[in-house]
């Protein structure tokens, strides 16, 4: 799988740096712009100022990027014929020579592929509500690549249960950090308990090199809550949800276009207090990433 790094990610590899991995699909499709590219320079801006490098990861022109320049992600940003690529989406995007956003699936298959132990996101896909069939390719992905995803848990749209069982039966481990229920994206309650709670940076990382030396090959995600003065309670995020699903179903919008729907949705019924969380938890979420693969560095040097 051909490859084009950044000059800023080439030479952290030749440096053997910390490297985090950062999505796309946040940029194109979960923020609407200016927000979105405010959101991903601060994200990037965050890692830096650690002494880790991020790494953007999309599809440009048919090309796979593994960090992006300013440019690249203003035009993410603004261009709405951007397309949102799960894993299996990848071979349609490079032959058609298209630009594609990464989901949490095609940036997991890519970072892996790249030799980036370690990615942020916002929330992870699940199982969809009144259709268990309906599950995010972003599951699958984590079960069979061994990295760790840095998260609040799954998005709050999603049928949080049953997301949490899959993620039990197919051995994808979850981590709480401080935490010991898992998150469920805008709150840090779910009522769903985490595998195991950790308090440090130091837990996590004998966490992933027993993982490693154990030949275990799916994901570990690490739960990291919203900042706390950002937290919506969950009822008030199930009034917001039920206004955003009523509209969709109206509007007959399913499948890869919901999640953006509904986020969005929220934002706008919210008066923006969703979008003002999901930027928090982005932002915190990719220092938590930094940390870590600064740490996982330091102790494999």
């Amino acid at each position: 799988m051909k490859l084009i790094f950044s000059k800023e990610v080439s030479e952290a590899k030749t440096a053997n740096k910390a490297i985090v991995a950062l999505e796309s699909t946040v940029i194109a499709h979960g923020l609407k712009f200016p927000e979105n590219l405010k959101t991903a320079l601060e994200m990037e801006n965050e890692i830096r100022l650690l002494g880790a490098v991020p790494a953007t990861i999309a599809v440009i022109r048919g090309e796979i990027k593994v960090g992006l320049e300013k440019d690249e992600l203003k035009n993410l940003s603004e261009n709405k014929e951007i397309r949102k690529i799960s894993k299996k989406d990848l071979p349609i995007c490079i032959a058609r020579k298209q630009n594609g956003a990464t989901t949490v699936s095609a940036t997991s298959f890519i970072a892996y592929q790249a030799g980036i132990k370690v990615f942020a996101t916002g929330g992870i896909g699940g199982v969809h509500l009144d259709f268990p069939a309906d599950v995010s390719a972003d599951l699958p992905t984590l079960a069979e690549t061994p990295i760790v995803v840095v998260c609040s848990g799954p998005k709050s749209i999603l049928d949080l249960a049953a997301t949490r069982e899959w993620l039990e039966t197919y051995g994808i481990l979850t981590i709480g950090y401080r935490c010991e229920e898992m998150p469920c994206f805008y709150s840090s309650k779910s009522g769903l308990k985490v595998d195991e709670t950790v308090d440090s940076v130091e837990e996590i990382i004998e966490i992933i090199k027993l993982r490693d030396e154990l030949g275990i090959k799916s994901a570990c995600l690490v739960m990291n809550p919203v900042p706390p003065e950002f937290e919506i309670d969950p009822e008030e995020q199930k009034k917001y949800l039920d206004v955003a699903l009523r509209i969709a179903k109206e509007q007959k919008i399913n499948g890869k276009d919901l999640t953006p729907f509904l986020l969005k949705k929220m934002s706008e019924i919210s008066q923006n207090k969703t979008l003002q969380a999901n930027i928090a938890l982005l932002k915190n979420n990719a220092k938590l990433a930094a940390m870590i693969s600064l740490e996982l560095k330091n102790t494999s040097a």
